[in-house]
């Protein structure tokens, strides 16, 4: 967490978008439990934390596991950071409440450069999960990934070379080949971009890629389309296990922002695709 000199603040777009909570819901979504603010590791001496939301009820002492990777670039001193807002405390209540437990954490991509690091925080939250499997009710050999927009960059490890203990992917309106995003006049590296696009780095040959569900906003960015046309091609092309929804009208966080019934039966499909690939 960024330290009180850092100044704080939450900027005026994103402070609109905080409180916004998933326009779906199930029963029982008031009766999960959450464990709060657990370290998963230390980093540029500060802690970086979890939540896990634990389904209520009866059930297997071990259950499968949704991870979910927000966003990016994020300024570095936000106020409230990316775990506590409406979206992923929603999502934690709602994948819980589906007898499926919930992760959520912050990580540091803060900028394009700082890709690495955040891979290496969700590389090492992965590893926190599967070593504490036990104590937090986990089966560490069913854990599924689900990128929203930036955060789809940190589906490249993934997808390149797949774990065997990753039951499957989502990515929602997911940056998925970085080629073709960079800005006019940024200094980011090429090969940075070259090895966070996931479109150019899918596994092939014997490599099996877990199953994969994308969800496309119609309105959004059309260079951040075009990098989900090229996943697109790409993963047809290796046969991968691909469920895609198009949103003809969803703008960028339709999930949030549009209170319609193609935004509740994109996260319905999405929600019994991880049941279904996680038995």
């Amino acid at each position: 967490m960024p330290d009180a000199k850092d100044n704080l603040v939450n900027p005026p777009g994103l402070d609109e978008i905080i409180p916004k909570r998933v326009v779906f819901s199930v029963p029982m979504m008031d009766q999960v439990r959450v464990r709060k603010n657990l370290v998963y590791k230390v980093a540029d001496g500060k802690p970086l934390t979890a939540d896990v939301y634990i389904p209520g009820g009866s059930g297997p002492l071990e259950r499968p596991a949704v991870i979910f990777i927000h966003g990016g670039p994020i300024p570095h001193n936000l106020l409230t950071p990316p775990k506590e807002w409406g979206i992923f405390t929603s999502y934690g209540q709602i994948i819980a409440a589906s007898r499926v437990v919930g992760v959520t954490f912050n990580h540091r991509f803060y900028s394009g450069e700082r890709l690495d690091d955040a891979q290496a925080d969700v590389d090492d939250l992965v590893g926190y999960l599967r070593e504490n499997a036990n104590s937090l009710g986990v089966d560490k050999d069913r854990i599924a990934i689900w990128a929203f927009s930036g955060g789809g960059a940190l589906l490249t490890r993934f997808l390149k070379e797949p774990p065997p203990y990753i039951s499957c992917i989502v990515g929602y309106y997911p940056a998925l080949d970085l080629r073709v995003m960079r800005a006019p006049g940024s200094t980011i590296d090429e090969q940075l971009l070259e090895r966070y696009s996931v479109a150019a780095n899918m596994a092939g040959g014997d490599s099996k890629i877990p199953p994969v569900f994308i969800a496309r906003a119609g309105l959004d960015n059309p260079s951040l389309n075009e990098s989900i046309q090229r996943f697109m091609h790409e993963a047809v092309g290796r046969n991968v296990m691909l469920d895609f929804c198009n949103h003809p009208g969803g703008r960028h966080g339709f999930d949030v922002l549009d209170d319609n019934d193609r935004s509740r039966e994109i996260i319905r499909r999405t929600i019994d695709f991880i049941k279904t690939h996680s038995q």
